[in-house]
């Protein structure tokens, strides 16, 4: 039995970016046009004073907080933390560790009205104090630097590893095997990362624009946020199964999918199904 997406799709596609910079319209505008979803991860203690102007080639350009509210709010995509300050989380003290992730969390919910579960790692850097710090403050996943070069769907949602970074020389080799394979087995997730500042500092907006068109727009890939793979994978977890595989109870609220020897199946909330 192997798990299945929204739709009986065997395969999803998500993207992390880091640091609330105003590059990150240009690539939401990439995203939004070929269907592509993702979480952007914000500093809320480092958002740029109202009226700064940076000077001429500084492409790290944080954004002030109406600049936040107006490209984030409603654009379909995920808000979630990166750390108040942006710092080494593993070489602060415990509590400092904890205000940095819980008032980075505290103030995105307030900021835009919604639960925020969700992390990237600032410099990627943690340790194991750092992730039981993480459990306390209510987040539930936490993106790492580590990347893959694999599809794997996440076992340790709290070390979470990207399948690469957007400037990775085998991206868009990845993506062709991502797009072009079929997997009959194991579901496929294409889990990619950045900043977008780099496409601007690199002068190469075609990695990004190239890889949104090619990877964009397909009926057979699930296009979702972070958080929106973390919970449907959680609750395909929750699946009640007899012992001997002839029925399925769905105790969540949404529907889940599965794909057995004899075809594939979909339960939907409460429904206890015959297989």
């Amino acid at each position: 039995m192997f798990m299945r997406f929204p739709g009986g799709r065997s395969k999803a596609l998500t993207l992390s970016y880091d640091d609330g910079v105003d590059q990150d319209e240009r690539l939401i505008a990439i995203m939004k046009a070929h269907g592509l979803k993702g979480t952007f991860n914000l500093n809320s203690g480092l958002y740029a004073p109202e009226g700064t102007v940076y000077e001429e080639g500084n492409v790290h350009r944080r954004m002030t907080r109406k600049q936040v509210d107006a490209l984030y709010t409603d654009s379909g995509m995920e808000i979630a933390v990166h750390g108040l300050t942006h710092p080494f989380l593993e070489q602060l003290p415990q509590n400092r560790c904890t205000r940095e992730v819980l008032c980075d969390r505290e103030n995105l919910e307030k900021q835009f009205h919604r639960l925020v579960r969700g992390m990237a790692y600032p410099y990627g850097t943690f340790n194991d104090e750092v992730v039981e710090c993480l459990k306390t403050c209510g987040i539930v996943y936490a993106r790492t630097t580590i990347t893959t070069g694999k599809f794997d769907i996440p076992e340790d949602w709290l070390r979470l590893k990207a399948t690469c970074h957007h400037k990775d020389p085998q991206l868009m080799e990845l993506a062709r095997k991502f797009v072009e394979k079929n997997t009959s087995r194991a579901p496929w997730l294409f889990y990619l990362w950045g900043h977008s500042y780099e496409f601007e500092q690199n002068d190469n907006w075609n990695v990004i624009e190239e890889f949104a068109e090619y990877t964009g727009g397909r009926e057979d890939i699930w296009y979702a946020t972070n958080l929106e793979i973390y919970e449907y994978v959680q609750a395909f977890q929750q699946l009640v199964f007899s012992v001997d595989g002839s029925m399925v109870y769905n105790p969540t609220a949404r529907t889940l999918y599965f794909q057995t020897a004899y075809g594939s199946c979909e339960v939907k909330p409460g429904e206890t199904a015959e297989l």
